[in-house]
């Protein structure tokens, strides 16, 4: 098994050991846009389990170093809110300077969007939590371009794998590296008989189009 394919199958053991990820597809969730869902997935529930945060930040950190290199980052920014926590361990254990971006710019005060010092060609990777159809990431990714912080990655956890954030991505010249994926969650939940096989091919047929799924 190679190290990607590790880091990928023990993501989804952890995050489902600890109630991170919730898969419900005879009782699906449905999420404030309407879309009726089989899986939830929340992955600041890590935070409250140190051992488990402790590996995932450890694999944060293998993935940057691997596949950009840490002589390629000079910044890191997390997207608010979630990912603001694994952009400060993650740059801690790095001794990296971190910023994090918010949702939209305050409304008092210096107003600021950015929190934290950016300088123009700072080498910079957005950290995100959880990726499904990229808008929190690409508002990310505008402020720090705006800025002129350049920005080539951004590394997450999970990913729903939509092929509309897939598009985005591209649009924007944005390579977007994770941890775990949905294929891999789906298929790890089944090993561990969480889900049976039945149940498998009704879930994986939600990401290829979860505007109709359920209906």
């Amino acid at each position: 098994m190679s190290n990607s394919n590790y880091i990928a199958q023990k993501t989804a053991e952890l995050l489902l050991d600890i109630g991170a990820i919730t898969l419900k597809p005879n009782q699906p969730f449905e999420f404030t846009s309407g879309i009726k869902s089989p899986i939830y997935i929340d992955n600041r529930l890590t935070i409250s389990f140190p051992k488990t945060r402790r590996k995932i930040v450890g694999f944060y950190i293998q993935k940057l170093k691997s596949k950009i290199g840490l002589d390629q980052i000079e910044l890191l920014s997390g997207t608010s809110t979630a990912a603001i926590p694994w952009a400060a361990f993650v740059s801690q254990q790095l001794d990296l300077p971190m910023i994090y971006v918010r949702g939209k710019k305050k409304g008092h005060g210096k107003e600021n969007q950015i929190e934290g010092q950016i300088k123009p060609g700072q080498k910079t990777v957005i950290i995100e939590d959880h990726i499904s159809t990229g808008g929190s990431l690409l508002e990310n990714l505008s402020a720090v371009r705006q800025k002129k912080g350049e920005v080539d990655y951004a590394l997450a956890i999970t990913t729903f794998l939509f092929k509309e954030a897939t598009r985005k991505f591209k649009e924007n010249k944005i390579k977007v590296i994770t941890l775990t994926d949905y294929k891999t969650i789906i298929n790890t939940a089944v090993n561990k008989g969480l889900i049976n096989q039945a149940n498998k091919k009704t879930v994986l047929e939600w990401n290829k189009n979860p505007h109709s799924w359920g209906f």
